[in-house]
């Protein structure tokens, strides 16, 4: 009689960008096979009438078999020691921040990114991305000492005067203060970052452990039991939800709703990172240079270097991914040769193969993220146009949000968590942040038709606004402006501040009591 064999799984537990993943095998229960490949073989059988759970390991061509004895009680405190698994598609920012946020809550976490060393955002070595005062301050209720780095790695523009400029004079048109709000809910202050420094800070804290690098997400099955993600490598791994954070290009969201075409904005960036420190840099963070059917805007992103942005509007020419052309830095000096020298320094002293073009793409909103235990956040939810700088801080905020939710689930024993409680918690999670989203990219999107019909009036003494821009200026008023920036975080200082006029409340009534 042939020797016992055994199914294996492998498992990748070791994140190397590199080179190939090292893999960890180990044995799932199955029945006995008889076959004659050679492999291990792990059998579990329990009697129901017996107290004693058997689990046999045979070896082939190995005369030694190991019995381990195991009592009935300890296997099923095991399984209710089972922790609610959490799958994530997708090891960007989004991804990686609820990872983190999971992790630090008790769940289990597993995030699949198809690969961590591509450009993610605009400019040669990802760029910057902006962080508001909302995304730090929801940052750090999630891991206090991650958000200490981040606010120690990046930049602060947020103390800076920023705002709208004409590009052709210079003048300031509007002037936009992200300090008050800052300050009025006691919130760290924006700033920017570099997207590799902040994806290093986060898997750093996650661990390369939880992160599987070369994976990537191309089927979802589920039941009222768990959902499967399958890998591209056919590799399956099973989870109680599974989160689709993989961007606006996200296959999970392809998989729940079907194909939807992105909306090409009509703008097409060109983005740059330049070794320069303008003498302005001390007074001023960021400004928009406007001009018709065309912007340019320019942040400090610090350690010596400026990060530009070129935005013009002409015909699409790819699928939205970051290409490179030869002579990308002639097409832009003759389209902004004629703006002011804040401008065309930027441009000259940016070397080409620094400069990177690409379409820039959103969606429509979709109001429903998600089916059963599915769901998505960040620009797989909703992406953005970037103008304003908030498709990271919308993720983070997410991030928070979904976390803050799934805590509801956890205070359950996991043998009593039911599928309506699992679509539950992730509907809720939907709602509480649909308005905000909605209205943030409805806000975008009016922003880059109102931008595009901007008109320097040079043979005028003053600079006019088209009616558009004036609408979208008041609009940007103090109230709204303090809702864009500080947002999800605030929404969590009230909370606090619900929960610590209970506890007075309390209090007081129990010392009447006394």
């Amino acid at each position: 009689m042939a020797s016992p064999q055994c199914l294996t799984r492998t498992s990748y537990h070791h994140l190397d960008q590199t080179n190939n993943l090292s893999p960890k095998v180990f044995s799932i229960s199955c029945s006995i096979i008889n076959t004659k490949k050679n492999s291990i073989i792990s059998s579990t059988c329990r009697n129901p009438k017996r107290t004693r759970r058997y689990e046999v390991i045979a070896k082939n061509n190995s005369s030694s078999t190991e019995i381990k004895h195991e009592t009935y009680e300890g296997v099923e405190k095991k399984k209710k020691e089972r922790r609610f698994r959490i799958l994530i598609a997708g090891g960007g920012i989004g991804g990686l921040v609820l990872a983190l946020a999971a992790k630090e809550r008790g769940f289990e976490v597993m995030v699949f990114e198809k690969n961590l060393s591509a450009i993610r955002g605009e400019g040669r070595y990802r760029g910057p991305i902006q962080l508001m005062s909302s995304a730090l301050g929801v940052l750090m209720d999630i891991h206090k000492g991650v958000a200490e780095q981040v606010m120690n790695a990046g930049c602060v523009t947020g103390d800076r005067m920023n705002g709208l400029v004409d590009g052709v004079s210079g003048d300031w048109l509007a002037k936009i203060d992200l300090l008050a709000p800052a300050i009025k809910k006691g919130l760290p202050v924006t700033l920017v970052i570099s997207r590799t420094t902040l994806q290093e800070i986060l898997l750093k804290a996650v661990g390369n452990h939880i992160v599987f690098n070369n994976s990537k997400v191309v089927e979802i099955s589920q039941d009222p039991h768990k959902v499967v993600a399958t890998l591209d490598d056919g590799r399956q791994f099973e989870g109680d939800i599974l989160v689709g954070a993989d961007g606006i290009w996200s296959e999970v969201r392809k998989k729940l709703f079907g194909t939807q075409e992105a909306s090409y904005s009509g703008y097409t960036c060109y983005s740059g990172l330049v070794d320069y420190v303008p003498s302005y840099t001390n007074s001023i963070g960021y400004r928009v240079f406007l001009g018709r059917n065309q912007y340019f805007v320019a942040s400090d992103v610090g350690n010596g270097k400026m990060q530009w942005y070129a935005f013009h509007k002409e015909p699409q020419i790819g699928s939205g991914n970051l290409e490179d052309h030869a002579g990308k830095k002639v097409r832009l000096t003759k389209l902004f040769g004629s703006w002011c020298s804040d401008v065309t320094t930027l441009i000259a002293k940016t070397r080409e193969e620094m400069i990177l073009r690409r379409d820039i793409y959103d969606r429509d909103m979709i109001y429903s993220w998600g089916k059963g235990r599915v769901t998505l956040l960040g620009d797989a939810a909703h992406p953005l146009q970037p103008n304003l700088g908030l498709g990271g801080c919308l993720a983070i905020e997410d991030c928070h949000r979904l976390i803050h939710e799934l805590e509801s689930i956890k205070k359950s024993e996991y043998n009593a968590i039911k599928l309506i409680d699992i679509t539950s918690v992730l509907k809720r999670y939907e709602q509480k942040r649909m308005l905000r989203t909605m209205i943030t990219h409805g806000v975008t999107r009016m922003a880059s038709k109102s931008l595009s019909g901007y008109q320097s009036f040079t043979s005028l003494s003053a600079f006019r606004l088209p009616v558009q821009v004036s609408e979208f200026l008041q609009m940007v008023s103090s109230y709204f402006l303090t809702w864009l920036v500080a947002g999800e975080a605030d929404m969590l200082k009230k909370q606090d501040q619900q929960i610590e006029g209970k506890k007075h409340k309390v209090l007081l009534q129990y010392n009447r009591k006394r």
